[in-house]
Order: C-alpha cells, then structure tokens, then sequence
C-alpha cells in the first residue's frame, strides 16, 4: 500500500452554472499534484434542492472528471446532482486517470432542507479500491450516522465530501475527528467555500485526521493538502487494536 498525497481546492462553487465550475476548477486549480483530488458536495452546480433544474442527464460532470483526470493523471472525486431514469441522486464519483470509476448515492438525505423530497437515497456502501487504499466514500449529512460508516477492517480511509454551513461547522470538525477515532482511520472531510444561491456561508474548514484524532492536513494558497502514511496506520492498529473489540452491526 502506497502513501497517498490528497488535495482539494478551497472552492467557491458557482451557483447553478456546471460549466464555469469546471472552467474555475481547471484554471485556478490545474496545477496541483496530488495522488488524488478532491472536489466538494454538488461542485458542479451548488447544493440546490430542484434537481430538475440542474441534475445531469447525460453524464455532463462525469465525462468533464474522467477527461480532467485523464490530463493531470489523477484520480478525481466529488459529487453531483444525477437523473437515473426518473429518479435523482446525490451522487459521489471515484474517477481513475484511466476513466475508470465507481459512484456511491447518498445514503442519508438532509431533511432539514428537503432534500429527501427532491432526492432519492441510496441504497448500498461503496468502498473503493485506489492505489492499494481501500476508501469508504461518504456524503455530508453521512457524517451524523456513525453506525453507517462503522468499520468493520474493511476499509484505511472515508472521504466526506460537503456543503457543510458555518452556522454548525463545530460539528462539522467534531463528528469527523470522532470518526477518525472510532474507526482508527484516516478522516477527509472537503468542505466548500465562499457564499450560495441561498445566502448560506461556507467559512475554509476542509480537514484530514489521523486515526488518534491528530490533525494532519494543512492549507496554502487557496489548497489543503494531507499526506496519508500507510506504514504509520498499520503501526497504529497494531499497537492499539481497538478494531478488534467493536460490536457486531448489521450494516448495508
């Protein structure tokens, strides 16, 4: 298993316009090395709760991730608003250099915005395998169900992708450091930026923790950066494994 070197744009998403979003990120955010890049919730359009509106029907996010992934030789994720037949999805893509990819659908959608009224919830967890990494991917509001993320030694890393509000973002930091701790993996939580469609601001609080809770990412220039050490995970499970005591979950 080789180290990972993640990074992730502080972005301020565009509202409603995917390809000035796509423009912005290729432009301001072209010259990052990283093993992979992470992209924010919904960085195509925003976090809008009328699908209809904005949602992809022929793939128009996916094919810009594998082409931009295929130029920087990247591996690229974030998610998007997606119509499925007649249905719309929260939908978080895993895209290799080589177009390859997997997507989860969000589990758990936020209520308290409708977003269960206008999304469908997904129906399984996915688990990518990247470079030796085995990387549970998660959306948002995910981040307050622990049951759901619960590692059962079969995945090194969860990946949080959001529009997480300033209003509550100590739980925002809290709940992924938490995550960290009880699962003894490593935590990315990539955050936006700046101010939406609906007024709701998004102060830089994108972060990686280690699997003891240390804060392991940093910031510069608009990126946030974090270096994941496989040899230092193992030595850690095996000097403390917590793992093995857990309580048996029934999970997806």
């Amino acid at each position: 298993m080789n180290n990972l070197k993640i990074s992730a744009p502080h972005f301020d998403i565009i509202w409603k316009d995917k390809n000035a979003n796509f423009r912005s990120i290729e432009e301001k955010f072209g010259a990052i090395e990283a093993d992979i890049l992470v992209l924010p919730e919904m960085f195509s359009t925003g976090f809008y709760m009328k699908p209809e509106e904005i949602a992809d029907q022929n793939e128009e996010t996916l094919k810009w991730m594998q082409k931009f992934a295929k130029e920087k030789n990247t591996a690229i994720c974030g998610s998007a608003s997606v119509k499925q037949n007649s249905n719309y999805f929260n939908r978080f893509y895993f895209v290799e250099p080589s177009g390859a990819y997997q997507f989860y659908d969000k589990r758990h959608l936020f209520s308290y915005s409708g977003e269960d009224k206008t999304y469908s919830a997904g129906s399984e967890r996915i688990i990518v395998s990247y470079n030796g990494w085995r990387i549970l991917l998660q959306v948002c509001y995910d981040l307050r169900f622990p049951v759901f993320s619960r590692n059962n030694g079969d995945y090194d890393a969860i990946f949080y992708v959001a529009n997480w509000p300033s209003t509550r973002i100590d739980a925002w930091k809290t709940l992924l450091k938490a995550r960290a701790i009880e699962n003894q993996s490593y935590v990315l939580g990539v955050n936006r930026i700046g101010i939406d469609g609906n007024n709701l601001e998004y102060p830089e609080s994108s972060y990686c923790f280690f699997a003891d809770g240390e804060e392991i990412s940093s910031g510069k220039n608009g990126i946030f950066s974090a270096n994941l050490d496989s040899e230092k995970l193992q030595k850690n499970r095996q000097k403390f494994p917590f793992l093995s005591d857990r309580d048996e979950f029934k999970i997806l």
